[in-house]
């Protein structure tokens, strides 16, 4: 070693536990949707936007309104002419598209999406523990 130089500090940073076990396959793809609701302001908004990851049970995408965790809002899938209500269940870190938030159909609705090539485990069946959008376990359906 050089005088005059440190070695690197090295830092050990905990790594979280997130369960891998998902009640449907996700597949990351843009779709424009429509989301219609209240935000947390009680106004209704009506904002169309695009997704990032979708699964038979839900979906992740930018939205421009703020919004509450657990509010209902509608999901129209203009592509397939499909809605469906959803719970918000997952809110990201905002940026230059929008804060990320995820959402959860109330009902399983694999062809909501339109997808072709839907992979197996999109059919309607669910588990009874599942991870919602954001990794986080849940019992509840």
């Amino acid at each position: 070693m050089t005088p005059g130089r440190a070695w690197p500090t090295m830092i050990s940073m905990p790594v979280p536990s997130i369960s891998s076990e998902r009640r449907s396959t996700r597949i990351f793809l843009r779709v424009r949707v429509v989301v219609a609701g209240k935000n947390s302001n009680g106004r209704r908004f009506r904002e169309a936007c695009e997704t990032i990851v979708i699964n038979a049970h839900g979906g992740l995408l930018y939205l421009n309104q703020p919004v509450a965790m657990d509010t209902i809002v509608q999901l129209a899938n203009p592509f397939t002419q499909e809605e469906q209500e959803c719970r918000i269940v997952y809110l990201g870190d905002a940026g230059d598209k929008g804060q990320r938030v995820g959402l959860e159909f109330l009902s399983p609705a694999p062809h909501f999406w339109g997808v072709e090539l839907a992979p197996g485990d999109w059919s309607t069946r669910s588990r009874s523990s599942h991870s919602d959008i954001s990794g986080n376990s849940s019992s509840s359906n």
